[in-house]
């Protein structure tokens, strides 16, 4: 990425008023993201959201310099990122209208494993979480999943741990910038966690562990996972955060029972009852529900002939064809084609055979 660009990404991450969905419609309706800063304020006043309040943290010259002084250390310590419209941002992040428009990596990460699981859970964990943790993944190593967690006490670190031990990639979700380590005494994990996997955080450097942040990290750890799974967690907790935006973005939550006298075990006893989790005895009942145990077939897909593609349905139908499923915000955000537009395009295509919508705004080559 040009350090111009970089610079302005920055600028609009910092922004206060501005959280990712706002950031990600300011792009699309302006084209690209050095263009935000250089409209006039009366043309960005016209985009839904876009108030007094927010062009006048916006436009705030501060951030010009927090912004120039982050990128600073971007460069001096060669530091990783991933910007939202990135070919090599996750794929799974990328579905998520909420996730960041960048973030920072450290160490060996590699997203090109699909088969990807976050592992989340009390920070108060028993010996018989613990031991159902270890076993799990050592069951499911045989599948070489990426293992996620948020490098936290409790069933965080036992996670990445077990993850080492069985050889398997594993991502440490961070509440804080890299030049802070939460909590410390785990500073002597990281460069196991770095060599078989490496650190993500959307924070900048010098951000501390605020309790805010540790909210915003589990969006992340559901977002960019196929599947979250709790092991163990009081009637109140953050892994139930995450259990909750895991299942608003469409994704399996499967939970450990216990029982119903263990305190954390609660949390995980009530998500099964009320249908908010797969009940996780072993290995085999997430292989199952995620049908790993099934030999993929690669899709033929029907040429469609003498159907004529203006412009925009060509870079739609491109997409598509080159990354399967994707939700209309995501074909909006890639295409650059604002929504109000886009869902006339997509039901053109639709009667033309090209394009078929799925349930939850998801959209597919016919």
């Amino acid at each position: 990425m040009k350090e111009e660009k970089l610079l302005a990404v920055l600028r609009l991450q910092r922004c206060k008023a501005i959280g990712s969905i706002l950031a990600k419609k300011l792009i699309v309706n302006v084209g690209n993201i050095e263009q935000v800063f250089k409209e006039k304020a009366a043309v960005l006043s016209k985009i839904n959201g876009i108030g007094k309040h927010v062009l006048k943290h916006l436009f705030d010259t501060k951030n010009i310099d927090l912004a120039e002084q982050e990128l600073k250390y971007i460069k001096d310590n060669n530091i990783k990122y991933s910007y939202f419209l990135d070919d090599h941002y996750p794929e799974n992040l990328q579905h998520c209208i909420d996730s960041p428009i960048l973030f920072f990596k450290d160490g060996n990460l590699d997203f090109s494993n699909k088969k990807i699981i976050s592992i989340v859970g009390t920070r108060n964990i028993s010996s018989y979480g613990r031991d159902f943790c270890n076993q799990f993944v050592k069951e499911i190593a045989e599948y070489n999943p990426i293992i996620v967690s948020g490098f936290a006490y409790g069933v965080d670190i036992c996670a990445h741990k077990a993850a080492i031990e069985n050889n398997l990639q594993t991502i440490a979700v961070l509440a804080h910038g890299f030049e802070q380590i939460y909590p410390k005494i785990h500073k002597k994990y990281i460069h196991q966690v770095n060599k078989n996997g490496g650190f993500l955080t959307e924070f900048w450097s010098e951000e501390a562990p605020l309790r805010e942040n540790f909210l915003k990290r589990n969006r992340i750890v559901a977002g960019i996972s196929k599947a979250t799974i709790i092991i163990e967690s009081a009637s109140k907790g953050g892994s139930l955060v995450t259990a909750d935006i895991a299942n608003s973005y469409d994704r399996d939550v499967f939970a450990v029972p216990g029982r119903i006298t263990d305190v954390y075990s609660k949390g995980c006893n009530n998500l099964i009852k009320n249908n908010k989790a797969h009940l996780l005895n072993s290995a085999s009942d997430l292989v199952k529900m995620l049908n790993w145990d099934v030999q993929e077939k690669p899709k033929l897909i029907q040429k469609q002939l003498f159907v004529e593609l203006n412009e925009n349905e060509q870079k739609i139908y491109d997409l598509l064809h080159e990354k399967g499923q994707q939700l209309l915000d995501v074909i909006s955000l890639e295409c650059n084609i604002p929504v109000y537009e886009l869902s006339s395009i997509l039901l053109q295509m639709e009667l033309k055979g090209v394009t078929k919508p799925l349930p939850g705004k998801m959209f597919e080559i016919a």
